[in-house]
């Protein structure tokens, strides 16, 4: 692939364009930790994204994406939207290019993710998560300035970029049994992170979790085609993972994969919080337990070489010392 495609933003994610994300993220961050866990008899491998500098896997994409700008590009600086992850990723990697950088976040973010995004540097512009339009309010910021837009998973590059975890657990666990994952579970919002693992893992059977009531990806992966979240969704405590639509650029790479989802309740995400506290001594925000839940719950089997992606740790201390002690 010449470098001129690789620039070209209707391109698709292709593993080379992980490989080459991995290469890149290993240059500036060591490989987050991939920690055995025993349940129910059984070993799997939890990969610990919440160890990342922002405390959430968003950072690989981030700097894929913001690395690939060229210098007029950085000059004009990027706009995001994100409930928090993804906004402290790019935040992150605007910080350290130089980059100017504008977040567009909902209304009801936790305020751990808005005051860690507004400490990097980035500019917050928040909007109503159930009425307003996160990706037209960017449009319209980006247009004012020339701005490049950084989607949160509806990019080649972040996609890449999220892929470098399939990268590095599928290593570990090489290292660590002999053996490549023959099973890794993701938490799924848009599906960036299951896409990116999807494409550097083709050999292995990839599984989606998402919260009770946002589970989009599962349905429209059932029913072969895109389907929004359903009207009047439950509150949830995964803010990470409330996507209202998944995007064609993650729904065809995980649908040509035949991976299929479950769809996880509140209880189940609080324990699997709970239990990585417990054992893996890990703060894991609901978001990012979702796919250890999978696990728990029985709703998913485990098998000799399981991944999880433990996929963020950034939860206000308050809710998170509630859930614990609850």
């Amino acid at each position: 692939m010449t470098e001129q495609s690789l620039l070209n933003p209707d391109r698709k994610p292709t593993l080379a364009g992980v490989e080459r994300a991995a290469e890149k993220i290993s240059a500036i961050l060591p490989r987050t930790p991939l920690l055995p866990l025993e349940i129910d008899g059984q070993i799997i491998w939890c990969k610990a994204e919440p160890l990342q500098p922002i405390g959430a896997f968003k950072i690989r994409g981030g700097w894929h994406r913001l690395t690939d700008l060229d210098e007029m590009q950085r000059r004009s600086g990027v706009v995001a939207f994100s409930s928090g992850n993804h906004a402290q990723g790019v935040a992150w990697a605007a910080k350290k290019l130089g980059i100017p950088a504008t977040i567009v976040m909902p209304e009801d973010a936790p305020a751990t993710k808005m005051a860690n995004t507004r400490a990097l540097g980035a500019s917050v512009v928040t909007y109503d998560r159930m009425t307003g339009s996160r990706e037209q309010l960017a449009e319209e910021l980006a247009a004012k300035t020339g701005a490049t837009v950084v989607p949160s998973f509806d990019d080649p590059w972040i996609v890449e970029g999220q892929g470098s975890c399939g990268i590095e657990l599928r290593e570990q666990i090489i290292e660590q049994t002999g053996n490549a994952p023959d099973q890794i579970v993701a938490c799924c919002g848009g599906g960036g992170l299951a896409a990116g693992i999807a494409l550097s893992n083709p050999d292995s059977e990839v599984m989606v979790a998402e919260p009770e009531g946002w589970d989009d990806m599962r349905r429209s992966l059932e029913l072969g085609r895109i389907v929004p979240v359903e009207d009047n969704p439950p509150a949830t405590r995964c803010d990470a993972l409330q996507t209202l639509e998944v995007a064609p650029i993650t729904f065809d790479i995980l649908a040509r994969r035949g991976v299929t989802g479950v769809a996880i309740t509140p209880r189940e995400v609080e324990h699997a919080m709970r239990l990585a506290f417990e054992r893996l001594h890990l703060c894991v925000e609901p978001g990012g337990a979702v796919a250890l839940a999978a696990i728990v719950s029985g709703k998913v089997s485990a098998t000799p070489e399981t991944v999880v992606t433990l996929s963020g740790g950034n939860v206000d201390r308050q809710l998170f010392a509630e859930i614990l002690t609850g």
